[in-house]
């Protein structure tokens, strides 16, 4: 068996994930051999096992045959070909989950996406993906945006990325969130699409049945939830906070469409009022919720809705943003945060973890920075089962167009995908370390291909 026991920082580039689609390769040469191939199969010696959803650490060995786990033991008799990384006593835990994250939107600015097309964008999308994943985020749930072909093309093994599931483009009714348009744009002539709507950015929808017709073609396009847009925002330049979005009946044509197809909605709304309306209609995935009152978490636990909020505070990682009003609704936004979390926590309710960067290439960076902004509501374990084992429960709302059924996401069980990191140190007692991946994360995997080796 070829064993790997040291390695200074390793990582593949973005084309040799060809590689990974060549079949097994057994290496012979050295760890260096071992990056971006399929190997028949891969054990992981004397590691701590975090299964992402338990609090305990198992001292066990993990067989990784093809892109599974097979075997979870200790002392396991490793096959005779396979690759044995010695993994000396650290962490091993699931890849991790962003729930909120938009591939083609998180690091361009608007003036690069408004002055380029949809070639440009993949390729700006593509780097982005490349570098989640390199931050051990190996699946992320894509809230909106024209991210079928970075899906399809991640698949295919022409990039390197996390697993994606995509909401496709963003449903808003006129002025609403996900109306990228100016003034300039609107009265709008019947049938004339903006440049951002021909290309998947958004679709403007007015009216059940163009709701209705605008559903069914984001799901035809491969989108495994329909994301609409139910309430003010932060960034958009019409639309204040308190407002509510779409008529009760808009929004239930959506639910109506997504559920038809084993689905479900997942709304932006951060208003109480908002998100009232949406979960009258029947959505299951609130974005955001900042200025929810307790009632309304309340009502959440009870209706078994998630809650897909973000750590936004008034901080270093406070966004850039354009005008006096835009910096208004973000400070009020950010005053909510400290009531939400603790008592959505004390309620029960469902909490998935996502982050929500747009728009800043040094803020879509500090992705793990984020998960670890946590602590000051949760503990490590919380925060870690949140963004893994939980987001991959919320996942799974998406039903048979789940396109990764094979094994499980978001834990170390026997079946599950292999999409692993090793940790040089302990997260469940020091969440930081997550925030520094290049540092602290020796083995990053995904669908048991190793992307990153750095063990010393």
């Amino acid at each position: 068996m070829n064993n790997l026991v040291s390695k200074s920082g390793t990582f593949i580039c973005s084309t040799a994930v060809a590689l990974a689609m060549a079949g097994a390769v057994h290496s012979h040469d050295g760890p260096s051999e071992a990056l971006g191939k399929v190997h028949e199969n891969i054990v992981i010696r004397g590691a701590k096992v975090f299964d992402g959803c338990t609090p305990e650490l198992e001292a066990a060995d993990v067989l990784i045959s093809g892109n599974l786990i097979t075997q979870i033991e200790p002392n396991l008799d490793a096959p005779a070909d396979a690759l044995v990384i010695e993994a000396d006593g650290q962490v091993l835990m699931p890849g991790l989950i962003d729930a909120h994250w938009h591939g083609v939107i998180a690091t361009a600015t608007v003036a690069r996406l408004m002055g380029s097309g949809e070639g440009y964008w993949n390729l700006i999308a593509a780097k982005a993906q490349r570098d989640v994943l390199y931050r051990g985020f190996t699946t992320i749930r894509d809230a909106g945006g024209p991210m079928f072909d970075i899906a399809r093309a991640t698949d295919e093994g022409l990039i390197v990325g996390p697993r994606v599931y995509p909401s496709g483009p963003q449903l808003t009714q006129t002025s609403g969130h996900g109306d990228f348009r100016s003034t300039n744009d609107v009265p709008a002539e019947h049938g004339h699409l903006h440049p951002f709507e021909r290309a998947g950015m958004f679709y403007v929808a007015d009216g059940v049945p163009e709701v209705l017709k605008r559903a069914r073609e984001v799901l035809m396009g491969g989108a495994t939830q329909v994301k609409v847009h139910g309430g003010g925002g932060v960034t958009s330049a019409y639309d204040p906070i308190h407002t509510v979005q779409y008529t009760l009946e808009e929004i239930r044509a959506a639910v109506t469409v997504a559920e038809g197809w084993g689905t479900y909605v997942l709304t932006h709304t951060i208003s109480d009022e908002s998100v009232n309306h949406a979960m009258d209609a029947g959505v299951k995935s609130i974005e955001h919720g900042h200025l929810v009152t307790r009632e309304t978490l309340q009502r959440m636990a009870d209706e078994d809705v998630w809650l897909s909020i973000q750590p936004f505070l008034d901080d270093e990682d406070a966004p850039t943003l354009p005008s006096a009003d835009s910096r208004a609704k973000y400070a009020r936004v950010t005053e909510g945060t400290d009531f939400v979390y603790p008592t959505a926590k004390e309620l029960g309710v469902k909490i998935a973890f996502g982050t929500d960067a747009l728009f800043d290439e040094n803020l879509a960076a500090r992705q793990g920075a984020q998960l670890v902004k946590l602590k000051k509501w949760f503990t490590p374990f919380e925060a870690l089962k949140m963004a893994t084992c939980d987001n991959a429960e919320l996942l799974k709302m998406s039903g048979e167009l789940n396109p990764y059924q094979e094994g499980a996401l978001g834990v170390v069980e026997v079946g599950a995908y292999a999409d692993l990191i090793l940790v040089d140190g302990n997260p469940l007692e020091n969440l930081d370390l997550v925030g520094d991946p290049a540092e602290n994360f020796d083995l990053i995997m995904k669908d048991g291909v190793i992307y990153k080796l750095s063990l010393d």
